[in-house]
């Protein structure tokens, strides 16, 4: 019963929209209606304000570590796994919007942060090089997801730790390509490329 609330109010917690309050709040727009149509930290950094952009993405790489730092100090592991899981699912998909939010990304690497600090500061800083070059938003969440089972194994991270971090990442990329493929193609641009 403990473990079932532990993981609703993880849900809950991902669902905050922080994107679309930004939005709101800041522009007097629904962040959902411009841009890559996304609810997410880089549409509102391109959208509304690098400012907000970077505000909106710690408070959702936040909603992805807080469930996990909380029921690791109460739960197992499985209940660990569970508690993120619902938190990538209710930023992607968040009650208060009507099902209508991000793609994850974010909340997903708060998650895997909490869950193997050390890989994940590896391949974050693969990514960041990526990303500096390139500005291809889906090259370098290629970068941080594709090695980070490789880099894992590498430091001795449990076969769950690293499937789980597979499946985190296939849902982000699966959520990308449900969100995008209806998109206008200059829509689809600003999902890829971020300046």
């Amino acid at each position: 019963m403990i473990s079932s609330i532990i993981i609703l109010s993880s849900y809950l917690f991902g669902s905050f929209p922080s994107a679309y309050l930004a939005g709101y709040l800041l522009r007097g727009i629904d962040i959902r209606k411009v841009g890559d149509r996304n609810a997410g930290t880089a549409n509102v950094y391109r959208n509304v304000s690098h400012k907000a952009g970077i505000v909106v993405a710690i408070v959702d790489i936040g909603k992805g570590a807080v469930p996990i730092l909380v029921a690791k100090s109460m739960f197992s592991e499985h209940v660990v796994l569970l508690c993120g899981l619902a938190a990538v699912v209710g930023h992607n998909w968040p009650i208060f919007l009507g099902l209508k939010g991000g793609r994850g990304a974010a909340t997903t690497l708060g998650v895997l942060f909490a869950l193997m600090p050390v890989p994940m500061t590896l391949v974050l800083t693969l990514s960041a090089v990526s990303f500096f070059i390139t500005h291809n938003t889906i090259l370098t969440c290629a970068t941080i997801f594709a090695p980070l089972p490789l880099i894992s194994w590498l430091m001795g991270a449990s076969w769950t730790l690293i499937g789980y971090s597979v499946g985190l990442s296939c849902l982000v990329g699966l959520t990308h390509f449900i969100t995008t493929r209806h998109l206008p193609e200059e829509a689809k641009h600003e999902a890829t490329f971020m300046r």
